[in-house]
């Protein structure tokens, strides 16, 4: 049975008085894995529902398998519902294609060959055993427990009721259900939220193996690479979502490639059309009538200067027609994207042999512990560590806004900044225009304007804060801290909830420049690229039972 298709044709919707899809077409064959990207409100997620048919279009259609399956950010099961009880409702197809090959090949054994039902019967056999194929629908229960155990809900009991589990055990649950069913057409949204290293490797190989359609929005970058055939942009672009072959390492090779033909064949015009306007200024100012003769005009100049001013004449309309002609066809200005501008992320510290910080002996209760850290004036630090291993912990101890026992030592003067998981902004009211201001004095922020930093659009700007999404606030705190550079930067988890290409420009920031920066990620593509220093921090227990952290 081939797999269908899933097909979206010009597709619209408005959201709050705003289009967020604006005549989006898309072909999803069998096969093809699709990454969506983009910044932060171009319609990821709002694109994914409407294929879904969870949210309706303002204009076009879809055409979408009945078996589509789509990672919701919620389950539709209620808190004292079990694990059994979604596995169940995930093995409920497979299972059901067994007992109907089993029902029919009982019938199929009691009417004689020559019975025209028996035809009929082989019919519906086939059909069947096609789509019980299709769905490796015998492999069902020990796929459900191989899925389970590779995105790490293996020892968790299956009478668990989902009240109980966290909402990154949630997650990966409903991750896993929809891996046991292997719909037609699956689509996800953020997908590796709440995955460890081996859970999102353990995934890509699911999805890799997957026979049907795949679309995925994901800000995720290293998957982007490992699983995606084709990425469309949906940020805006003359000719609307562009798609690209092959994974995120392509794409970005593609697009710089895009970017610099556009900016040259710009640059080329936009020299032309100046030649042109000092061309036709030029003989413009030639054929001016008042204009004096100069002393080699004067001989014959009666006779010759109809003639002459007539053809000048000529010039000028030619010239003036190709300048008006190349205008209404020129090349538009390459949009300015929004890009990380920010300078020197920290501030140089005065020279010396003293670290910024030093830690000796460091212990926070059932948190952290941790036998020595110096951080230098140059430092370019990357704390790495699983869930709840302690990277966050270590970051509000290097600031001094977490107590902890032993020895912390900093630099007399030392300026600490820190851009933590959670942005909170008192005054939601606020624009984002005078939360900026505000927070950083007039005199600064009239000295580093928000919009030089490129971190948020001008339609931004004049929203309340807390009308903004949580990348965008992200991305706020980030600008107050850059405005004002530290002398220690401390940034934990900084590519969550941005664009993949800001998240590039920001990782190229961290390389450079002075004073020290400490940054806890679980990002596998930052990890991969980075320069610097690295330590990694995992969970053990002591000899009473209780979870503690230290550096290996």
């Amino acid at each position: 049975m081939p797999q269908p298709a899933l097909l979206a044709h010009d597709l619209v919707r408005n959201l709050g008085g705003r289009r967020v899809l604006d005549g989006v077409s898309l072909t999803a064959s069998p096969g093809h894995r699709i990454g969506l990207i983009g910044e932060n409100g171009v319609g990821k997620s709002t694109l994914l529902r409407v294929l879904a048919g969870a949210d309706e279009p303002d204009g076009g259609s879809v055409t979408r398998p009945a078996d589509l399956g789509f990672l919701h950010q919620e389950m539709p099961f209620d808190a004292s519902s079990t694990i059994a009880t979604v596995l169940d409702e995930a093995l409920r197809e497979a299972r059901q294609d067994l007992a109907e090959l089993d029902r029919i090949g009982e019938e199929l054994a009691r009417v004689p060959e020559d019975d025209p039902l028996h035809q009929d019967l082989l019919d519906a056999y086939g059909r069947r055993l096609e789509q019980a194929q299709s769905r490796e629908s015998w492999d069902a229960d020990r796929r459900a427990a191989l899925v389970l155990s590779g995105l790490g809900l293996g020892p968790v009991a299956h009478d668990r009721p989902l009240g109980s589990l966290s909402g990154g055990q949630r997650g990966r649950l409903a991750l896993a259900a929809l891996l046991v069913r292997r719909p037609s057409a699956l689509l996800l949204d953020e997908p590796t939220n709440h995955l460890d290293d081996t859970a999102a490797a353990f995934l890509e190989e699911q999805i890799r193996s997957l026979p049907g359609t795949v679309v995925a929005a994901s800000h995720d970058r290293a998957f982007l690479d490992a699983v995606s055939t084709d990425l469309i942009d949906l940020d805006p672009a003359v000719g609307g979502p562009v798609r690209y072959g092959g994974g995120y390492s392509a794409y970005l090779s593609e697009k710089h490639a895009e970017r610099e033909r556009w900016e040259r064949r710009y640059a080329e015009e936009q020299q032309e059309l100046e030649e042109l306007r000092r061309s036709a200024g030029v003989t413009a100012r030639r054929v001016a009538p008042d204009r004096g003769r100069v002393d080699n005009e004067k001989m014959g100049y009666g006779h010759r200067a109809g003639r002459v001013q007539n053809q000048i004449s000529r010039r000028v309309r030619s010239a003036t027609r190709r300048l008006e002609e190349q205008e209404r066809a020129q090349v538009p200005e390459p949009p300015r994207p929004l890009r990380f501008a920010a300078g020197d992320l920290a501030a140089p510290a005065e020279q010396g042999t003293q670290p910024l910080v030093e830690l000796r002996d460091v212990r926070v209760p059932d948190r952290l512990a941790l036998d020595g850290l110096e951080v230098a004036a140059t430092d370019r630090l990357l704390v790495t560590g699983g869930n709840g291993a302690g990277k966050s912990t270590l970051l509000g101890v290097l600031a001094g806004h977490l107590q902890a026992e032993g020895e912390v030592r900093r630099r007399r003067g030392l300026t600490v900044g820190l851009l933590t998981q959670d942005t909170l902004f008192d005054r939601f009211e606020r624009t984002v225009r005078d939360t900026y201001a505000l927070s950083l004095g007039a005199a600064r922020a009239e000295r580093v304007p928000l919009d030089s930093l490129g971190l948020m659009h001008e339609a931004d700007l004049d929203k309340p804060v807390g009308q903004l999404s949580v990348g965008q606030r992200r991305r706020l705190a980030l600008a107050l801290l850059v405005a004002r550079p530290p002398q220690l930067l401390l940034l934990d988890e900084p590519t969550n909830h941005l664009s993949p290409r800001l998240c590039d420009e920001l990782e190229e920031a961290l390389g450079t420049g002075p004073g020290a920066i400490v940054v806890a990620s679980h990002d596998r593509w930052l990890r991969r690229r980075w320069q610097g220093r690295e330590i990694r921090l995992e969970a053990v227990r002591d000899h009473r039972g209780q979870a503690v952290r230290v550096r290996p």
